[in-house]
């Protein structure tokens, strides 16, 4: 088969660009190594940082003012040329045209409402309209199809009728009237509806594959599953083809225009995260796919690509499970109120509930002076009353197994507390008396938890402290505790890419009809997260502009 275009990688950036280079007339073919389609994107939550996207009726949004939030955000001399101010403008520039064209296509969106940006105190940034995520989608529509796609067996969500921007209240779902409300709208009313016709609803990441995956079939692409990138094959500096390993036999496939790597990152390769990352580190933390092990990035380095970021990952706060070795990554417990996270010496270190990634920097920052790997998420009963923690719901007793395995440590006074810990004593009492007086004021005088309206909008406006829904005393026996470890949603680092996704030589020259995409390049977003969807935003769209440039209609 000699395809126009050969896509490795079948994440939500591959079906994009399959889509589009459909809509141009040419022919792709996508290559998916696993037996399973959707890849990383179908563990994440689906959603896309796209400003000015359209979707979100009422909010005032602009290129402009995008590129000076993200300016301000990304510092591209401390984060490399991978997010230059071109790259963030061309990102900009052609992320609502691809959300245009899939919702052109059938692909049906819904904005993810009061979303704020991760920074939204810094010039340009919101307090939301940016992010836009996948309608609930009916997997019977799939067919058989509907068995392969890579559905996260930890994340029981994306089998509910729900959205991101509704997170916060379900937590609140035992303790609040609008947390219990948002639960009977997607639990009863919505889930009872879907199941009264029959259907089965899969939302999340797993929407956002189905979706396209859907679109796919029906414009008849042809995709292969257990289809591996074995080696590039290169003539005269311009990349021609593949060998592609399928079913375990080797198949040559040439191309006609381009060859688009979007295979995700290196999370799950313990080699390689040993070789570029800061240690502690391990491949154990990852919430990525188990597939995700750098085979793109490997094959583009062989034939001289250059590469930039490959220290770095979508880092977040990671609970690990000791019964099974699950990781929970902690996207709303560190700001809940009556919390803080201490290292080992019991003292406060960063803003809990800034943004994950933010987070894991600063815990590594930390570390290297205090040991704060692992990080303990401290609480009282207070906050264990009203909210679920580590997937284990709101309640004044321990299921035993969660006590006895050390996934939740708990302690009748702050010192018993830790001893078990292993934490300085007098650390941690000093630190929670010092929280108390602070929370009592409003303010956290120390990092300023609260801040800001993502701090915000993961709290609890029902606490008593509701000016600052983040903040809550931590005095009510008995205590508890969880490890953090720093955990990540997939690796940041990647091939160096230009405007137009193309693959950028050691050398400094560009290797033709080669293009990268999502985690398998280095990330336009430099070391930060702009905001919710910040990985799939820029992963569908430089897939969308990378068949753009290999066809020739850019």
């Amino acid at each position: 088969m000699q395809p126009d275009i050969l896509i490795i990688g079948s994440g939500g950036g591959g079906l994009t660009a399959a889509l589009r280079t459909k809509a141009l007339g040419l022919t792709p073919l996508v290559v998916e190594k696993s037996s399973l389609i959707g890849g990383s994107t179908c563990y994440s939550g689906g959603g896309l940082w796209v400003p000015n996207n359209g979707l979100h009726h009422g909010v005032d949004d602009s290129v402009e003012e995008a590129l000076k939030y993200m300016e301000n955000l990304i510092n591209p001399n401390y984060a490399g040329p991978a997010s230059s101010r071109e790259r963030k403008l061309v990102y900009l520039e052609n992320a609502s045209k691809m959300v245009l064209f899939l919702k052109n296509e059938g692909f049906k969106w819904v904005p993810s409402i009061g979303y704020p940006d991760y920074y939204p105190q810094l010039p340009g940034g919101t307090a939301g309209g940016r992010s836009i995520e996948p309608e609930v989608f009916d997997l019977r529509k799939l067919g058989e199809w509907g068995k392969k796609l890579n559905i996260n067996p930890a994340m029981p969500t994306g089998s509910l009728p729900m959205y991101t921007y509704e997170g916060p209240k379900l937590v609140r779902a035992m303790c609040s009237l609008d947390g219990f409300g948002k639960a009977v709208q997607v639990f009863g009313l919505r889930k009872g509806y879907q199941w009264l016709l029959g259907r089965k609803p899969v939302t999340l990441g797993t929407s956002l594959i189905a979706q396209l995956l859907f679109l796919c079939l029906k414009r008849d692409v042809t995709i292969w599953t257990e289809a591996g990138l074995k080696q590039l094959i290169v003539e005269n500096g311009k990349v021609t083809g593949a060998i592609i390993n399928r079913s375990g036999k080797d198949v040559v496939v040439e191309v006609k225009r381009g060859l688009l790597l979007g295979a995700g990152g290196f999370a799950r390769n313990k080699e390689m995260r040993e070789k570029y990352q800061e240690h502690p580190i391990t491949n154990a933390w990852t919430s990525a796919s188990p597939n995700d092990l750098g085979d793109a990035i490997s094959a583009a380095m062989d034939i001289g690509a250059a590469t930039e970021l490959l220290d770095d990952a979508w880092w977040g706060p990671t609970i690990i499970d000791p019964r099974n070795g699950a990781p929970m990554f902690t996207l709303f417990e560190r700001a809940l109120p009556h919390s803080i996270v201490v290292d080992k010496s019991g003292q406060r270190f960063t803003n809990e509930a800034q943004s994950y990634t933010t987070f894991v920097h600063d815990q590594y920052e930390r570390n290297r002076t205090t040991p704060a790997i692992p990080a303990y998420l401290i609480m009282d009963q207070q906050f264990r009353s009203r909210y679920v923690l580590a997937n284990i719901l709101p309640g004044k007793t321990l299921p035993r197994d969660v006590e006895e395995s050390g996934l939740i440590v708990q302690g009748q006074k702050l010192h018993e507390l830790a001893q078990k810990l292993d934490v300085d004593e007098e650390g941690l009492k000093a630190s929670v008396k010092r929280f108390n007086e602070m929370v009592r004021k409003g303010r956290d005088d120390d990092f300023n938890r609260g801040g800001n309206e993502y701090d915000r909008f993961f709290g609890d406006p029902a606490s008593k402290y509701a000016s600052n829904p983040s903040l809550g005393t931590i005095e009510k026996p008995p205590f508890y505790a969880c490890k953090l470890v720093p955990g990540d949603l997939g690796t940041k680092g990647g091939l160096l890419t230009d405007v137009n996704a193309r693959v950028i030589g050691r050398d400094g020259l560009i290797i033709r009809n080669l293009y990268a995409f999502g985690n398998t390049s280095a990330s336009v977003m430099g070391r930060d997260y702009c905001g919710p969807g910040s990985t799939l935003g820029p992963a569908l769209t430089f897939a969308y502009i990378a068949v753009n440039h290999a066809s020739g209609s850019d």
